[in-house]
């Protein structure tokens, strides 16, 4: 756990740490693992606070953690207006996947969004059980996912 009034001292996975040194890239990094030996820790963001997807992982050994100091996530920095963009652009693209899923194996996916669909609209035009709808619904989204995934 990082006390704030000392530096670090025992991080926790997610504690967010920024280097005081040049020992590592300057930038906010978010703790993805503790062990006897160190920390391993993920940059998450800039020097400047801004949020990156850099894929930078280092491995800070416990006697060096005197080179970097707490710091704020920067996730909690997002407008609600960036929030709901990045909803927005990630329902397009899943829309994108599904679309794509449909076109390469037709016949199956047609079967899985009928099955939804039926699921979600066709209660009172199909008579099905009291759980047949959700379950309908739900095995045609399943079979979106596998198809997805393949």
């Amino acid at each position: 756990m990082i006390d704030r009034t000392t530096g670090l001292d025992d991080p926790d996975v997610y504690d967010h740490v920024r280097p005081i040194d040049d020992a590592l890239e300057p930038g906010v990094y978010r703790v993805v693992g503790t062990d006897a030996d160190g920390v391993t820790l993920l940059q998450v963001a800039g020097p400047d606070g801004t949020r990156r997807h850099t894929g930078t992982v280092v491995t800070v050994d416990r006697d060096d953690l005197s080179a970097v100091e707490p710091a704020e996530n920067p996730d909690g920095s997002r407008s609600p207006g960036a929030w709901i963009a990045g909803q927005l652009t990630g329902f397009y693209w899943s829309l994108r996947v599904l679309a794509g899923t449909v076109r390469e194996r037709p016949i199956p996916g047609t079967v899985a969004l009928a099955a939804m669909a039926v699921g979600l609209f066709g209660d009172p035009l199909v008579p099905l059980p009291d759980a047949g709808d959700v379950l309908l619904f739900l095995a045609g989204a399943l079979g979106l996912v596998v198809l997805s995934r393949r």
